[in-house]
C-alpha cells in the first residue's frame, strides 16, 4: 500500500541530502519524497533532485513551519486518491532515515494522529538543554502531556490532523505548537522509539544562533498558547 509521502524541509544541506532522500524512498509504503529546499545559498535542490526527490524552492528563507505547509500543499496536488500520510524528516538524517518506517506503523493503523520520534540513540549536543526545557514545561502546562524529545522534528501525522494545525507557527516553533494544538483538540499523539540519528549542535557561534533562534520561535509558540490556557482554567474556576 503506498499511502505515505515524505516531506524533507531542507536548507544549507547539500552534502547530507542526497542520503537522506534515498534512505527516504527506501521506507515501505512511501512512493513520494518532496524536499522544500528553504531558500539554501548551495546544491541542496540538485543534489535532492539528483536523488529522486521532487523539489520545491522558496526564493528566501522562510522557515520550517513555512516549509513544512509547501511540502505538504505539494503533496496534496499531487494526490489522486485518498490522503496519503504526512512523514516529516529532517534534511541531514542522511542513512539512518530507512529507519523512519515505526512512525507511520500506528498513524496507517489508525492507532495515532501523529507520532513523534525518540532517538533510541542520541548525540552529545554542545548546549545545556534549556530549550528543550522551556518547550516540554510549555507543553505539559498547556496539556498535561509530557513530551520526552519535544523538538524532535520526525513526526507523521494524517493529513486530518496536519490540517487542523494549521496555520503552523513560525520557525522552529513548529513542534511545539503542533503537539499542544493536536492534544487541545483532541487528536492522539503517541511517541515512538526509532534509531534515527541527526548531526550533532555544535558549540561554535553559529550553533549558538541557532540555539537563540530555537528559543525564540518557542517562546512565541508557547506565548500565543498561553491566552487561551488562562482562559481554560478561569472557566473551570482556577
Amino acid at each position: 500500500m503506498q499511502d505515505a509521502a515524505v516531506i524533507i524541509p531542507a536548507k544549507d544541506e547539500a552534502d547530507r541530502i542526497g542520503a537522506t532522500v534515498k534512505a527516504a524512498s527506501e521506507l515501505p509504503g512511501t512512493d513520494l519524497v518532496i524536499v522544500v529546499d528553504d531558500g539554501s545559498r548551495d546544491g541542496t535542490a540538485r543534489a535532492a533532485e539528483d536523488a529522486g526527490a521532487r523539489v520545491v524552492r522558496h526564493s528566501r528563507n522562510r522557515g520550517k513551519g513555512a516549509a513544512m505547509e509547501t511540502g505538504a500543499e505539494a503533496v496534496r496536488l499531487l494526490d489522486s486518491g485518498d490522503p496519503r500520510h504526512l512523514l516529516f524528516l529532517d534534511a541531514d538524517l542522511g542513512d539512518t532515515a530507512r529507519d523512519a518506517a515505526p512512525l507511520v506503523a500506528p498513524v496507517r493503523a489508525g492507532t495515532a494522529d501523529m507520532t513523534i520520534a525518540v532517538f533510541s540513540s542520541t548525540v552529545k549536543l554542545g548546549g545545556h538543554g534549556f530549550v528543550v526545557r522551556l518547550s516540554r514545561d510549555g507543553i505539559r502546562r498547556a496539556t498535561g502531556w509530557t513530551a520526552t524529545q519535544p523538538l524532535n522534528g520526525q513526526r507523521c501525522l494524517t493529513r486530518a490532523a496536519f490540517e487542523a494545525a494549521r496555520p503552523l507557527a513560525a520557525g522552529f516553533g513548529v513542534e511545539t505548537a503542533l503537539t499542544i494544538d493536536l492534544l487541545r483538540k483532541g487528536f492522539r499523539v503517541e511517541e515512538v522509539e526509532v534509531p534515527l540519528a541527526h548531526r550533532a549542535t555544535g558549540t561554535d557561534w553559529r550553533a549558538q544562533l541557532h540555539r537563540a533562534r530555537q528559543f525564540r520561535d518557542v517562546g512565541r509558540a508557547l506565548a500565543a498558547r498561553e491566552p487561551a490556557l488562562d482562559a481554560l482554567r478561569r472557566g473551570r474556576g482556577a
